[in-house]
């Protein structure tokens, strides 16, 4: 389903539930997920569980439900999530309630997540000046100035592909990995792990590691200048201490959208990186050590202002 302007009412409840899933799926309001006794105590954070479950059936359900009534009027329905799991549904099993939420996953999986780190991207580049300008020599010597960076020219800008990498290692939306289950007994490390054992990735000791990542709280991209490996071929290395990162996660229960994603976010950066300096307004100093809501995953609201490099910007961009 297609709006035709960001300020369309559905557009608005969808990014507010949005919103509120990432605060109760947080490192701190989701603990009941990682030690199940706490499902037996009464919080705050179940009522609002309950209020965000019934929010996102009705208003994902609903565009289901208006998707199928068109189908069945003949309407002529572009293909979309909803008509392919309409299509589907008898031969995958699919109930209505299944439909709803995993329309609702590939928005909130899709919108937060980056959100959250083009978020910290913009609040890291107007700290580190050298670190943008190093980057922008990079773009003006490999794209020029008379068009945007594409998905093709990654390879191409190593410093830009660094500074992605270290934004998603510093600031990892999920601090805590999804829970995986051991399918054998199994020891690590000494350590006996029996068969059913909930296994956590704890992501943010990992990226914080100063053995692995020497003086871990500094932002350095050039940790990454000499890892090529897009996020699925790290993910895919044999020794996982090669990874670069585990942001999308890891095993069988990896980010099914970390193609997407990645895309996503390389373009954004890259292009936000090749139209404007970024630099923080006089006054208003950015806090980078502060997180914003139970989420933990954005940082405190802040202001910066963007400058356009060259005067071919408005033209490329269509302004």
């Amino acid at each position: 389903m297609r709006t035709d302007s960001t300020e369309h009412p559905l557009v608005g409840r969808a990014l507010k539930l949005s919103r509120e899933f990432m605060n109760c799926t947080g490192p701190v309001s989701n603990l009941v997920d990682f030690f199940t006794p706490l499902q037996w105590i009464p919080t705050i954070m179940s009522i609002r569980g309950k209020k965000l479950h019934k929010g996102l059936v009705e208003t994902y359900g609903g565009m289901i439900n208006d998707i199928e009534r068109r189908m069945k009027a003949g309407e002529d329905v572009p293909e979309c999530l909803a008509k392919t799991m309409i299509l589907a549904r008898d031969e995958e099993q699919l109930d209505h309630l299944d439909m709803a939420i995993l329309t609702s996953a590939f928005m909130i999986g899709g919108v937060e997540t980056t959100a959250s780190i083009m978020q910290w991207f913009s609040a890291l580049i107007p700290a580190y000046p050298e670190i943008q300008k190093k980057a922008q020599e990079e773009l003006d010597r490999v794209v020029g100035r008379d068009r945007l960076p594409t998905v093709e020219d990654e390879i191409n800008l190593p410093y830009c592909h660094a500074i992605i990498k270290e934004v998603e290692r510093t600031h990892n939306p999920f601090w805590l990995g999804t829970p995986h289950v051991a399918s054998e007994d199994f020891t690590y490390e000494g350590q006996y792990i029996p068969k059913g054992t909930v296994v956590i990735l704890n992501t943010y000791s990992m990226h914080h590691d100063p053995s692995r990542h020497p003086a871990p709280e500094t932002f350095n991209p050039e940790r990454y200048i000499h890892d090529s490996t897009n996020n699925t071929e790290s993910a895919n290395l044999a020794d996982p201490n090669e990874r670069d990162h585990w942001m999308f996660g890891a095993g069988r229960r990896i980010c099914p959208g970390m193609i997407v994603a990645e895309r996503e976010i390389w373009l954004a950066i890259s292009r936000m990186l090749w139209a404007f300096n970024m630099v923080e307004i006089p006054g208003k100093p950015i806090d980078l050590k502060e997180y914003d809501g139970l989420s933990g995953r954005s940082p405190v609201p802040f202001h910066i202002k963007l400058v356009p490099r060259h005067e071919n910007v408005a033209k490329v961009l269509g302004l």
